[in-house]
């Protein structure tokens, strides 16, 4: 399968990640939040996602952060409303 070359679908490729990231863990994720330990709950998941993500897109797009820009967007931003010491 050829790299993604594109930052469109190299942003679309992390979203898509992060999405299943958010679907398949989302207790963890509430727990995390509530607990201010999201990132150590899911470290493995992150690391697996990331891990991927790598793995399909060229190594120029990997160094601009759009997988940690989408972790950040639909992982925490997205579950504003649970409560947390945090916020």
């Amino acid at each position: 399968m050829p790299l993604i070359e594109t930052e469109e679908a190299a942003r679309r490729l992390a979203r898509a990640i992060a999405s299943d990231l958010s679907l398949y863990n989302e207790e963890k994720i509430s727990q995390g939040i509530a607990n201010d330990n999201l990132f150590d709950v899911l470290s493995e998941e992150i690391e697996e996602g990331r891990q991927l993500y790598k793995s399909r897109v060229a190594p120029d797009l990997y160094n601009k952060n759009f997988y940690g820009r989408a972790i950040v967007d639909i992982l925490v931003k997205s579950k504003r409303h649970i409560k947390s010491k945090v916020w």
